[in-house]
Protein backbone atom coordinates (compact mmCIF):
# COMPACT_ATOMS: atom_id res chain seq x y z
CA UNK A 1 0.00 0.00 0.00
CA UNK A 2 2.85 2.63 1.01
CA UNK A 3 4.33 1.56 -2.51
CA UNK A 4 1.32 2.37 -4.51
CA UNK A 5 0.78 5.46 -2.16
CA UNK A 6 4.31 6.63 -3.10
CA UNK A 7 2.98 6.34 -6.36
CA UNK A 8 0.16 8.52 -6.57
CA UNK A 9 2.04 11.25 -4.61
CA UNK A 10 4.82 11.50 -7.81
CA UNK A 11 2.14 11.47 -10.28
CA UNK A 12 0.26 14.08 -8.52
CA UNK A 13 2.93 16.31 -8.37
CA UNK A 14 4.23 15.48 -11.90
CA UNK A 15 2.68 18.66 -14.35
CA UNK A 16 3.95 16.35 -17.30
CA UNK A 17 1.72 13.73 -19.31
CA UNK A 18 4.56 11.74 -20.75
CA UNK A 19 6.25 12.51 -17.42
CA UNK A 20 3.16 10.65 -15.74
CA UNK A 21 2.97 8.05 -18.15
CA UNK A 22 6.30 7.35 -17.42
CA UNK A 23 5.72 6.96 -13.64
CA UNK A 24 2.56 4.91 -13.76
CA UNK A 25 4.80 2.34 -16.43
CA UNK A 26 7.36 1.77 -14.17
CA UNK A 27 5.15 0.88 -11.33
CA UNK A 28 3.42 -1.22 -13.42
CA UNK A 29 6.91 -3.20 -14.70
CA UNK A 30 8.09 -3.30 -10.75
CA UNK A 31 5.07 -4.35 -8.90
CA UNK A 32 3.79 -7.99 -9.44
CA UNK A 33 0.16 -9.15 -9.67
CA UNK A 34 -2.28 -8.57 -8.46
CA UNK A 35 -0.99 -5.22 -6.63
CA UNK A 36 -0.50 -3.62 -10.20
CA UNK A 37 -3.89 -5.04 -11.43
CA UNK A 38 -5.84 -3.58 -8.46
CA UNK A 39 -3.96 -0.34 -8.41
CA UNK A 40 -4.80 -0.20 -12.35
CA UNK A 41 -8.61 -0.86 -11.09
CA UNK A 42 -7.86 2.38 -8.66
CA UNK A 43 -6.32 4.78 -11.22
CA UNK A 44 -9.16 4.02 -13.66
CA UNK A 45 -11.97 4.41 -11.43
CA UNK A 46 -13.03 0.89 -11.34
CA UNK A 47 -13.10 -0.03 -7.56
CA UNK A 48 -16.16 1.10 -5.19
CA UNK A 49 -16.82 0.10 -1.77
CA UNK A 50 -20.12 -0.25 -0.59
CA UNK A 51 -19.83 0.76 3.09
CA UNK A 52 -16.55 2.46 2.99
CA UNK A 53 -18.18 6.43 2.97
CA UNK A 54 -16.43 9.27 4.22
CA UNK A 55 -18.60 9.41 7.34
CA UNK A 56 -16.80 6.44 9.25
CA UNK A 57 -13.26 8.28 8.77
CA UNK A 58 -14.91 11.23 10.57
CA UNK A 59 -16.03 8.93 13.41
CA UNK A 60 -12.82 7.36 13.69
CA UNK A 61 -10.84 11.06 13.41
CA UNK A 62 -12.96 12.29 16.61
CA UNK A 63 -12.23 8.86 18.35
CA UNK A 64 -8.66 9.69 18.19
CA UNK A 65 -8.76 13.46 18.51
CA UNK A 66 -10.48 16.33 20.15
CA UNK A 67 -13.69 16.78 17.53
CA UNK A 68 -13.06 20.72 17.80
CA UNK A 69 -9.58 20.31 16.72
CA UNK A 70 -10.38 17.88 14.00
CA UNK A 71 -12.92 20.48 12.68
CA UNK A 72 -11.07 23.44 13.02
CA UNK A 73 -8.30 21.64 11.31
CA UNK A 74 -10.54 19.89 8.42
CA UNK A 75 -11.54 23.69 7.77
CA UNK A 76 -8.16 25.12 7.75
CA UNK A 77 -6.67 22.28 5.24
CA UNK A 78 -9.70 21.92 3.06
CA UNK A 79 -9.88 18.24 2.93
CA UNK A 80 -10.72 14.97 4.81
CA UNK A 81 -8.43 12.54 3.73
CA UNK A 82 -4.98 15.09 3.80
CA UNK A 83 -6.56 16.58 7.30
CA UNK A 84 -7.37 12.86 9.09
CA UNK A 85 -3.60 11.42 7.39
CA UNK A 86 -1.75 14.43 8.93
CA UNK A 87 -3.61 13.97 12.35
CA UNK A 88 -3.95 10.73 12.56
CA UNK A 89 -1.44 9.24 15.32
CA UNK A 90 -1.17 5.49 16.44
CA UNK A 91 -2.18 4.53 20.24
CA UNK A 92 0.44 6.00 22.87
CA UNK A 93 2.48 7.94 19.58
CA UNK A 94 2.78 11.43 20.84
CA UNK A 95 1.29 14.23 18.24
CA UNK A 96 4.33 15.85 16.26
CA UNK A 97 6.31 16.50 12.90
CA UNK A 98 8.34 14.73 10.70
CA UNK A 99 10.89 14.22 13.80
CA UNK A 100 8.64 11.26 14.26
CA UNK A 101 10.51 9.84 11.43
CA UNK A 102 7.65 9.75 9.11
CA UNK A 103 8.87 10.69 5.63
CA UNK A 104 7.75 13.46 3.79
CA UNK A 105 5.75 13.62 0.50
CA UNK A 106 7.58 12.83 -2.68
CA UNK A 107 9.99 10.33 -0.50
CA UNK A 108 12.14 7.73 -2.12
CA UNK A 109 12.14 4.68 -0.39
CA UNK A 110 8.97 4.28 1.47
CA UNK A 111 8.64 1.18 4.29
CA UNK A 112 7.36 -1.58 2.41
CA UNK A 113 5.24 -3.36 5.45
CA UNK A 114 1.87 -2.16 6.26
CA UNK A 115 -1.52 -3.60 4.57
CA UNK A 116 -0.76 -4.18 1.02
CA UNK A 117 -2.86 -2.98 -1.97
CA UNK A 118 -4.76 -6.28 -2.32
CA UNK A 119 -5.51 -6.31 1.43
CA UNK A 120 -7.03 -3.60 1.26
CA UNK A 121 -9.13 -3.97 -2.07
CA UNK A 122 -10.08 -7.29 -0.40
CA UNK A 123 -10.77 -6.02 3.14
CA UNK A 124 -13.07 -2.82 1.98
CA UNK A 125 -15.19 -5.54 -0.24
CA UNK A 126 -15.64 -8.23 2.16
CA UNK A 127 -15.82 -6.58 5.62
CA UNK A 128 -18.90 -6.16 7.32
CA UNK A 129 -20.36 -2.66 8.41
CA UNK A 130 -19.87 -3.21 11.73
CA UNK A 131 -16.21 -4.56 11.12
CA UNK A 132 -14.71 -2.03 8.91
CA UNK A 133 -14.03 0.51 11.37
CA UNK A 134 -11.54 -1.55 12.85
CA UNK A 135 -10.07 -3.03 10.34
CA UNK A 136 -9.88 0.35 8.92
CA UNK A 137 -8.10 2.03 11.95
CA UNK A 138 -5.43 -0.85 12.55
CA UNK A 139 -4.66 -0.17 8.36
CA UNK A 140 -4.34 3.54 9.54
CA UNK A 141 -2.04 2.83 12.85
CA UNK A 142 0.34 0.77 10.12
CA UNK A 143 0.52 2.84 7.62
CA UNK A 144 3.09 6.49 7.28
CA UNK A 145 1.49 9.90 6.07
CA UNK A 146 1.42 9.46 2.65
CA UNK A 147 -0.13 6.00 2.68
CA UNK A 148 -2.89 7.21 5.17
CA UNK A 149 -3.66 9.79 2.36
CA UNK A 150 -3.56 7.27 -0.26
CA UNK A 151 -5.68 4.78 1.51
CA UNK A 152 -8.32 7.12 2.46
CA UNK A 153 -8.53 8.27 -0.73
CA UNK A 154 -8.67 5.17 -2.33
CA UNK A 155 -11.92 4.43 0.64
CA UNK A 156 -13.81 8.16 0.01
CA UNK A 157 -13.33 7.71 -3.87
CA UNK A 158 -11.59 10.84 -4.47
CA UNK A 159 -8.29 9.64 -5.85
CA UNK A 160 -7.82 13.25 -8.38
CA UNK A 161 -4.26 13.27 -8.83
CA UNK A 162 -4.68 14.39 -12.81
CA UNK A 163 -4.56 11.10 -14.16
CA UNK A 164 -8.10 9.64 -16.27
CA UNK A 165 -8.49 6.64 -16.98
CA UNK A 166 -7.42 6.82 -20.88
CA UNK A 167 -3.85 7.92 -19.28
CA UNK A 168 -3.58 4.56 -17.36
CA UNK A 169 -4.66 2.27 -19.94
CA UNK A 170 -1.83 4.67 -22.43
CA UNK A 171 1.03 3.78 -20.02
CA UNK A 172 -0.55 -0.12 -19.47
CA UNK A 173 0.24 0.08 -23.37
CA UNK A 174 3.70 1.33 -23.24
CA UNK A 175 4.94 -2.20 -21.47
CA UNK A 176 4.39 -3.93 -24.96
CA UNK A 177 7.93 -4.55 -26.31
CA UNK A 178 7.55 -5.95 -29.87
CA UNK A 179 8.14 -2.99 -32.20
CA UNK A 180 6.30 -5.06 -34.90
CA UNK A 181 3.03 -5.47 -33.36
CA UNK A 182 2.61 -2.66 -31.01
CA UNK A 183 -0.42 -2.27 -28.73
CA UNK A 184 -1.67 0.57 -28.05
CA UNK A 185 -4.15 2.44 -25.98
CA UNK A 186 -6.98 1.98 -28.16
CA UNK A 187 -5.88 -2.02 -28.22
CA UNK A 188 -6.29 -1.92 -24.43
CA UNK A 189 -10.18 -0.03 -25.30
CA UNK A 190 -10.98 -2.73 -27.06
CA UNK A 191 -11.10 -5.69 -24.39
CA UNK A 192 -11.13 -3.21 -21.24
CA UNK A 193 -14.76 -3.59 -20.33
CA UNK A 194 -15.00 -7.48 -21.08
CA UNK A 195 -12.39 -7.88 -18.17
CA UNK A 196 -12.72 -7.45 -14.21
CA UNK A 197 -9.58 -6.12 -11.72
CA UNK A 198 -6.79 -7.29 -11.21
CA UNK A 199 -6.64 -7.75 -15.27
CA UNK A 200 -3.96 -10.39 -14.68
CA UNK A 201 -5.06 -11.64 -18.29
CA UNK A 202 -4.48 -7.96 -19.69
CA UNK A 203 -1.03 -7.79 -18.25
CA UNK A 204 -0.11 -10.79 -19.94
CA UNK A 205 -1.35 -10.23 -22.89
CA UNK A 206 0.77 -6.62 -23.19
CA UNK A 207 3.66 -7.81 -21.99
CA UNK A 208 3.70 -10.52 -24.67
CA UNK A 209 2.97 -13.72 -22.13
CA UNK A 210 -0.47 -14.39 -23.08
CA UNK A 211 -3.14 -14.26 -26.10
CA UNK A 212 -5.35 -11.41 -26.31
CA UNK A 213 -8.08 -11.42 -23.61
CA UNK A 214 -11.45 -12.21 -25.09
CA UNK A 215 -15.08 -10.50 -24.17
CA UNK A 216 -17.19 -13.66 -23.73
CA UNK A 217 -20.42 -11.00 -22.87
CA UNK A 218 -22.54 -11.59 -25.20
CA UNK A 219 -23.93 -7.85 -25.48
CA UNK A 220 -20.43 -5.76 -24.64
CA UNK A 221 -19.94 -2.35 -24.74
CA UNK A 222 -17.95 -0.61 -27.23
CA UNK A 223 -16.00 2.29 -25.96
CA UNK A 224 -17.41 5.37 -27.20
CA UNK A 225 -15.82 7.80 -29.47
CA UNK A 226 -15.78 11.54 -28.92
CA UNK A 227 -15.42 14.94 -30.03
CA UNK A 228 -13.16 18.21 -29.30
CA UNK A 229 -14.52 21.24 -29.42
CA UNK A 230 -14.02 23.36 -32.46
CA UNK A 231 -13.18 26.86 -32.99
CA UNK A 232 -12.59 29.27 -35.63
CA UNK A 233 -8.97 28.57 -36.28
CA UNK A 234 -9.72 24.89 -36.82
CA UNK A 235 -12.38 25.91 -39.60
CA UNK A 236 -9.72 27.80 -41.04
CA UNK A 237 -8.39 24.23 -41.79
CA UNK A 238 -11.36 22.01 -42.53
CA UNK A 239 -12.83 21.11 -45.86
CA UNK A 240 -16.43 21.43 -45.55
CA UNK A 241 -17.13 18.84 -48.21
CA UNK A 242 -15.37 15.86 -46.09
CA UNK A 243 -17.62 16.77 -43.42
CA UNK A 244 -20.88 15.45 -42.22
CA UNK A 245 -23.16 17.89 -39.76
CA UNK A 246 -25.55 16.75 -37.49
CA UNK A 247 -27.61 18.38 -34.63
CA UNK A 248 -26.31 17.87 -31.29
CA UNK A 249 -28.96 16.76 -28.51
CA UNK A 250 -29.50 17.91 -25.18
CA UNK A 251 -29.69 14.42 -23.89
CA UNK A 252 -27.64 11.79 -22.11
CA UNK A 253 -24.92 9.81 -24.57
CA UNK A 254 -26.20 5.60 -24.24
CA UNK A 255 -25.11 2.79 -25.98
CA UNK A 256 -28.06 0.10 -27.14
CA UNK A 257 -26.69 -3.21 -27.15
CA UNK A 258 -28.42 -7.33 -28.21
CA UNK A 259 -27.28 -10.56 -28.47
CA UNK A 260 -27.91 -14.24 -27.47
CA UNK A 261 -25.70 -16.07 -25.18
CA UNK A 262 -24.77 -19.75 -25.31
CA UNK A 263 -28.27 -21.49 -25.56
CA UNK A 264 -29.56 -18.81 -27.72
CA UNK A 265 -31.36 -16.66 -25.13
CA UNK A 266 -31.70 -12.69 -26.17
CA UNK A 267 -29.28 -10.33 -24.00
CA UNK A 268 -30.11 -6.89 -23.78
CA UNK A 269 -28.32 -4.15 -22.45
CA UNK A 270 -28.30 -0.39 -22.13
CA UNK A 271 -24.80 0.92 -21.21
CA UNK A 272 -23.85 4.79 -20.49
CA UNK A 273 -21.16 6.60 -22.24
CA UNK A 274 -18.46 5.10 -19.12
CA UNK A 275 -19.54 1.49 -19.75
CA UNK A 276 -21.85 1.37 -16.97
CA UNK A 277 -25.07 -0.93 -17.64
CA UNK A 278 -27.63 1.08 -16.86
CA UNK A 279 -30.98 -1.53 -18.06
CA UNK A 280 -32.49 -1.70 -15.50
CA UNK A 281 -33.20 2.18 -15.20
CA UNK A 282 -34.44 1.67 -18.65
CA UNK A 283 -36.57 -1.44 -19.29
CA UNK A 284 -38.92 0.73 -21.99
CA UNK A 285 -36.13 0.39 -24.05
CA UNK A 286 -34.67 -2.61 -23.09
CA UNK A 287 -37.94 -4.63 -24.13
CA UNK A 288 -37.74 -2.92 -28.25
CA UNK A 289 -33.90 -3.87 -28.51
CA UNK A 290 -35.23 -7.04 -31.22
CA UNK A 291 -32.17 -7.23 -32.84
CA UNK A 292 -28.60 -8.72 -32.42
CA UNK A 293 -26.32 -5.48 -32.80
CA UNK A 294 -24.83 -2.37 -31.23
CA UNK A 295 -26.41 0.94 -31.48
CA UNK A 296 -24.93 4.16 -30.30
CA UNK A 297 -27.12 7.75 -29.76
CA UNK A 298 -28.67 9.69 -26.92
CA UNK A 299 -31.48 9.01 -24.94
CA UNK A 300 -34.30 12.02 -25.09
CA UNK A 301 -38.23 11.79 -23.55
CA UNK A 302 -40.20 12.32 -26.64
CA UNK A 303 -44.31 12.81 -26.26
CA UNK A 304 -46.23 13.53 -28.53
CA UNK A 305 -43.66 13.90 -31.51
CA UNK A 306 -41.63 16.35 -29.69
CA UNK A 307 -38.47 15.62 -27.68
CA UNK A 308 -38.95 17.66 -24.04
CA UNK A 309 -36.24 19.20 -22.44
CA UNK A 310 -33.09 18.24 -20.20
CA UNK A 311 -35.09 19.08 -17.46
CA UNK A 312 -37.64 16.37 -18.03
CA UNK A 313 -35.35 13.59 -18.78
CA UNK A 314 -34.07 14.84 -15.55
CA UNK A 315 -36.54 12.73 -13.98
CA UNK A 316 -35.60 9.62 -15.97
CA UNK A 317 -31.97 9.67 -14.70
CA UNK A 318 -30.63 8.31 -11.51
CA UNK A 319 -33.09 5.73 -10.43
CA UNK A 320 -33.00 2.70 -9.33
CA UNK A 321 -36.67 1.61 -9.67
CA UNK A 322 -38.80 2.81 -12.43
CA UNK A 323 -42.43 3.19 -11.72
CA UNK A 324 -45.14 2.02 -14.09
CA UNK A 325 -46.16 6.17 -14.03
CA UNK A 326 -43.08 7.37 -14.65
CA UNK A 327 -42.68 4.89 -17.67
CA UNK A 328 -45.80 6.42 -19.16
CA UNK A 329 -45.28 9.76 -18.23
CA UNK A 330 -41.74 10.02 -19.23
CA UNK A 331 -40.92 7.59 -21.99
CA UNK A 332 -37.38 6.80 -23.07
CA UNK A 333 -36.53 7.38 -26.77
CA UNK A 334 -33.20 6.97 -28.35
CA UNK A 335 -32.22 8.84 -31.02
CA UNK A 336 -29.25 7.41 -32.91
CA UNK A 337 -26.23 8.31 -34.89
CA UNK A 338 -23.94 5.21 -35.33
CA UNK A 339 -24.26 1.65 -35.90
CA UNK A 340 -20.95 0.00 -34.19
CA UNK A 341 -22.13 -3.96 -34.83
CA UNK A 342 -24.82 -5.67 -36.30
CA UNK A 343 -25.61 -9.71 -36.93
CA UNK A 344 -22.05 -10.64 -35.67
CA UNK A 345 -19.96 -8.01 -37.98
CA UNK A 346 -17.76 -5.32 -36.46
CA UNK A 347 -18.58 -2.14 -38.06
CA UNK A 348 -16.59 0.72 -36.36
CA UNK A 349 -13.45 0.62 -38.81
CA UNK A 350 -15.98 1.22 -41.74
CA UNK A 351 -16.43 4.88 -42.84
CA UNK A 352 -18.75 7.18 -41.66
CA UNK A 353 -20.89 7.36 -44.59
CA UNK A 354 -21.02 3.63 -45.03
CA UNK A 355 -22.07 3.24 -41.30
CA UNK A 356 -24.61 6.21 -41.59
CA UNK A 357 -26.13 4.15 -44.59
CA UNK A 358 -25.80 0.94 -42.95
CA UNK A 359 -27.88 2.61 -39.84
CA UNK A 360 -30.52 4.52 -41.89
CA UNK A 361 -31.72 0.77 -43.68
CA UNK A 362 -31.82 -1.05 -39.90
CA UNK A 363 -33.83 1.99 -38.45
CA UNK A 364 -36.40 1.82 -41.07
CA UNK A 365 -36.28 -1.90 -41.30
CA UNK A 366 -36.56 -2.20 -37.47
CA UNK A 367 -39.62 -0.28 -37.59
CA UNK A 368 -39.82 0.77 -33.56
CA UNK A 369 -41.01 4.62 -32.67
CA UNK A 370 -38.94 4.42 -29.67
CA UNK A 371 -35.76 4.43 -31.93
CA UNK A 372 -35.06 6.86 -34.47
CA UNK A 373 -32.43 8.36 -36.92
CA UNK A 374 -30.96 11.79 -35.88
CA UNK A 375 -31.34 13.89 -39.41
CA UNK A 376 -28.06 15.13 -41.31
CA UNK A 377 -27.70 18.85 -41.93
CA UNK A 378 -27.92 19.84 -45.20
CA UNK A 379 -24.78 22.39 -45.94
CA UNK A 380 -22.15 23.43 -48.94
CA UNK A 381 -20.48 25.76 -46.87
CA UNK A 382 -19.41 26.71 -43.07
CA UNK A 383 -21.43 30.02 -43.50
CA UNK A 384 -24.34 27.82 -44.10
CA UNK A 385 -23.71 25.61 -41.13
CA UNK A 386 -22.96 28.52 -39.12
CA UNK A 387 -26.81 29.55 -39.57
CA UNK A 388 -28.58 26.14 -39.13
CA UNK A 389 -26.56 26.64 -36.13
CA UNK A 390 -27.93 29.85 -35.01
CA UNK A 391 -31.30 28.99 -36.02
CA UNK A 392 -32.26 25.04 -35.70
CA UNK A 393 -35.99 25.77 -36.52
CA UNK A 394 -35.22 27.31 -39.48
CA UNK A 395 -32.57 24.69 -40.69
CA UNK A 396 -35.02 21.74 -40.73
CA UNK A 397 -35.61 20.79 -36.66
CA UNK A 398 -38.99 22.27 -36.32
CA UNK A 399 -40.04 21.74 -32.66
CA UNK A 400 -37.59 20.01 -31.80
CA UNK A 401 -34.83 23.28 -31.85
CA UNK A 402 -35.38 23.78 -28.03
CA UNK A 403 -33.76 20.73 -27.50
CA UNK A 404 -30.51 20.94 -29.74
CA UNK A 405 -27.45 22.62 -28.19
CA UNK A 406 -25.04 23.02 -31.55
CA UNK A 407 -24.14 20.49 -34.14
CA UNK A 408 -22.02 17.79 -34.68
CA UNK A 409 -19.35 17.51 -37.72
CA UNK A 410 -18.04 14.34 -38.81
CA UNK A 411 -15.82 13.34 -41.40
CA UNK A 412 -17.32 11.02 -43.70
CA UNK A 413 -14.32 8.75 -44.21
CA UNK A 414 -13.33 8.56 -40.24
CA UNK A 415 -13.87 4.90 -38.71
CA UNK A 416 -15.18 5.03 -35.09
CA UNK A 417 -12.63 5.32 -32.98
CA UNK A 418 -12.58 4.30 -29.06
CA UNK A 419 -11.34 7.74 -27.32
CA UNK A 420 -10.92 11.40 -28.62
CA UNK A 421 -8.73 11.42 -31.52
CA UNK A 422 -8.28 14.68 -33.08
CA UNK A 423 -9.59 15.20 -36.38
CA UNK A 424 -12.50 13.25 -37.21
CA UNK A 425 -15.17 14.26 -34.91
CA UNK A 426 -15.85 18.22 -33.42
CA UNK A 427 -18.77 19.60 -31.65
CA UNK A 428 -19.39 23.14 -32.09
CA UNK A 429 -21.84 24.03 -29.15
CA UNK A 430 -24.22 27.40 -29.23
CA UNK A 431 -22.63 29.93 -27.97
CA UNK A 432 -22.83 30.36 -23.91
CA UNK A 433 -25.03 33.14 -21.98
CA UNK A 434 -22.83 35.80 -20.20
CA UNK A 435 -24.22 37.93 -17.03
CA UNK A 436 -21.88 40.00 -14.52
CA UNK A 437 -22.32 38.64 -11.01
CA UNK A 438 -21.28 39.51 -7.65
CA UNK A 439 -19.06 36.62 -5.14
CA UNK A 440 -21.13 35.91 -2.28
CA UNK A 441 -19.51 32.87 -0.79
CA UNK A 442 -16.37 31.27 -0.99
CA UNK A 443 -15.14 27.12 -0.23
CA UNK A 444 -11.92 25.56 -0.57
CA UNK A 445 -12.03 22.95 -3.50
CA UNK A 446 -10.53 19.13 -3.33
CA UNK A 447 -7.51 17.70 -4.35
CA UNK A 448 -4.59 20.24 -5.51
CA UNK A 449 -7.18 22.80 -4.67
CA UNK A 450 -7.32 21.58 -1.01
CA UNK A 451 -5.51 24.99 0.24
CA UNK A 452 -7.04 27.59 -1.89
CA UNK A 453 -10.97 29.08 -1.84
CA UNK A 454 -11.50 28.12 -5.34
CA UNK A 455 -15.48 27.42 -5.51
CA UNK A 456 -17.16 30.32 -5.65
CA UNK A 457 -21.30 31.66 -5.24
CA UNK A 458 -22.16 34.73 -6.92
CA UNK A 459 -25.81 36.39 -7.14
CA UNK A 460 -27.48 38.81 -9.39
CA UNK A 461 -29.38 41.60 -7.76
CA UNK A 462 -33.25 42.27 -7.18
CA UNK A 463 -35.48 44.50 -5.36
CA UNK A 464 -36.11 43.57 -1.82
CA UNK A 465 -37.98 44.84 1.26
CA UNK A 466 -35.14 47.12 2.03
CA UNK A 467 -33.77 47.83 -1.19
CA UNK A 468 -31.39 46.34 -3.69
CA UNK A 469 -30.54 42.91 -2.35
CA UNK A 470 -28.36 40.03 -3.81
CA UNK A 471 -29.78 36.96 -4.42
CA UNK A 472 -27.59 33.46 -5.16
CA UNK A 473 -27.87 31.98 -9.00
CA UNK A 474 -24.86 30.03 -8.96
CA UNK A 475 -21.86 28.53 -7.93
CA UNK A 476 -18.91 27.84 -10.61
CA UNK A 477 -15.22 26.02 -9.90
CA UNK A 478 -13.37 26.58 -13.12
CA UNK A 479 -12.56 29.02 -16.10
CA UNK A 480 -9.64 30.77 -14.56
CA UNK A 481 -6.33 30.44 -14.67
CA UNK A 482 -3.91 29.11 -11.73
CA UNK A 483 -2.62 33.02 -11.17
CA UNK A 484 -6.05 34.14 -11.18
CA UNK A 485 -7.11 31.06 -8.68
CA UNK A 486 -3.97 32.84 -6.88
CA UNK A 487 -5.43 36.13 -6.95
CA UNK A 488 -9.20 35.02 -6.09
CA UNK A 489 -8.17 32.93 -2.82
CA UNK A 490 -6.26 36.07 -2.34
CA UNK A 491 -9.36 38.53 -2.33
CA UNK A 492 -11.71 36.01 -0.38
CA UNK A 493 -8.88 35.90 2.51
CA UNK A 494 -8.73 39.56 2.98
CA UNK A 495 -12.39 40.51 2.60
CA UNK A 496 -13.96 37.62 4.17
CA UNK A 497 -17.06 38.96 6.49
CA UNK A 498 -18.61 35.53 8.60
CA UNK A 499 -17.55 32.09 8.24
CA UNK A 500 -19.60 29.18 8.06
CA UNK A 501 -17.83 26.02 8.63
CA UNK A 502 -15.34 25.59 5.53
CA UNK A 503 -17.76 28.20 3.74
CA UNK A 504 -16.63 32.02 3.83
CA UNK A 505 -18.94 34.64 3.45
CA UNK A 506 -17.10 37.44 1.07
CA UNK A 507 -18.15 41.08 1.76
CA UNK A 508 -20.38 42.20 -0.97
CA UNK A 509 -23.11 44.95 -1.12
CA UNK A 510 -23.98 47.82 -3.87
CA UNK A 511 -20.79 49.66 -3.40
CA UNK A 512 -18.22 46.98 -2.61
CA UNK A 513 -17.64 43.49 -4.10
CA UNK A 514 -16.07 41.34 -6.98
CA UNK A 515 -17.84 41.02 -9.77
CA UNK A 516 -16.99 37.14 -12.06
CA UNK A 517 -18.54 37.48 -15.61
CA UNK A 518 -20.09 34.27 -15.72
CA UNK A 519 -20.62 32.04 -18.89
CA UNK A 520 -23.70 29.80 -18.58
CA UNK A 521 -25.74 27.26 -20.98
CA UNK A 522 -28.69 27.97 -20.15
CA UNK A 523 -31.12 28.39 -16.68
CA UNK A 524 -34.35 26.42 -15.54
CA UNK A 525 -37.02 26.57 -12.92
CA UNK A 526 -35.86 25.83 -9.28
CA UNK A 527 -37.74 25.60 -6.33
CA UNK A 528 -34.81 24.87 -4.09
CA UNK A 529 -33.03 28.02 -4.91
CA UNK A 530 -33.80 31.41 -3.30
CA UNK A 531 -33.56 32.87 -6.91
CA UNK A 532 -36.02 30.62 -8.16
CA UNK A 533 -33.83 29.94 -11.18
CA UNK A 534 -30.23 27.52 -11.76
CA UNK A 535 -28.19 27.87 -13.89
CA UNK A 536 -26.65 24.63 -16.16
CA UNK A 537 -22.87 24.34 -16.52
CA UNK A 538 -21.63 27.85 -15.95
CA UNK A 539 -18.21 28.67 -15.55
CA UNK A 540 -15.98 31.72 -14.90
CA UNK A 541 -15.64 33.73 -18.08
CA UNK A 542 -14.26 36.55 -16.86
CA UNK A 543 -12.60 38.65 -13.24
CA UNK A 544 -13.94 42.09 -13.37
CA UNK A 545 -11.83 43.45 -10.81
CA UNK A 546 -12.66 47.14 -12.90
CA UNK A 547 -16.47 46.66 -12.37
CA UNK A 548 -18.69 48.24 -9.62
CA UNK A 549 -20.30 45.54 -7.46
CA UNK A 550 -23.25 47.62 -8.29
CA UNK A 551 -23.45 47.81 -11.81
CA UNK A 552 -23.99 43.73 -11.99
CA UNK A 553 -26.78 42.30 -13.42
CA UNK A 554 -30.26 41.90 -11.85
CA UNK A 555 -32.34 38.89 -11.88
CA UNK A 556 -34.82 40.06 -14.36
CA UNK A 557 -32.07 39.32 -17.00
CA UNK A 558 -32.33 35.99 -15.95
CA UNK A 559 -35.80 36.13 -15.97
CA UNK A 560 -36.37 37.34 -19.70
CA UNK A 561 -34.06 34.34 -21.19
CA UNK A 562 -36.56 32.20 -19.21
CA UNK A 563 -39.19 33.92 -20.98
CA UNK A 564 -37.79 33.73 -23.94
CA UNK A 565 -38.06 29.89 -24.43
CA UNK A 566 -34.37 29.86 -24.89
CA UNK A 567 -33.28 27.55 -21.51
CA UNK A 568 -33.23 24.26 -23.66
CA UNK A 569 -30.63 25.37 -26.06
CA UNK A 570 -27.43 24.06 -23.74
CA UNK A 571 -24.78 21.52 -22.84
CA UNK A 572 -25.60 19.28 -20.46
CA UNK A 573 -22.04 19.31 -18.68
CA UNK A 574 -20.19 16.29 -17.41
CA UNK A 575 -23.15 14.27 -16.74
CA UNK A 576 -24.79 14.87 -19.73
CA UNK A 577 -24.71 14.07 -23.63
CA UNK A 578 -21.29 15.44 -23.63
CA UNK A 579 -19.81 13.79 -27.58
Amino acid sequence: MNRFADLIDRVGYEPRRNGKIRLIADYFRRTPDPERGWALAALTGALSFRHAKPGLIRGLMEERSDPVLFGLSRDYVGDLSETVALMWRPPGEAPSGQADGAPGPGHNNPPADGPTLSEVVHGLASAGKAELPGLVANWLDALDEIGRWALLKLITGELRIGVSARLAKTALASLCQDAERPITADDVEHVWHGLEPPYRSLFSWVEGCGERPENVNPAPFRPPMLAHPVDDEDFAKLEPAAFRAEWKWDGIRLQAVAGRDGDGTPVRRIYSRTGEDVSAAFPDLVEVLDFEGALDGELLIVREGRVESFNVLQQRLNRKAVTAKMLVEYPAHLRVYDLLALDGEDLRELPFDERRRRLATFVTGLGEPRIDLSPQIPFATWDELAAARADPASAGAGPDADAIEGCMLKRADSPYLPGRPKGPWWKWKRDPYLIDAVMMYAQRGSGKRSSFYSDYTFGCWRDGPAGPELVPVGKAYFGFTDQELLKLDRYVRNHTSQRFGPVREVQFGPDRGLVLEVAFEGLQRSGRHKSGVAMRFPRIHRIRWDKPAGEADRLETLERILSKGETEMHPTGTDGGET
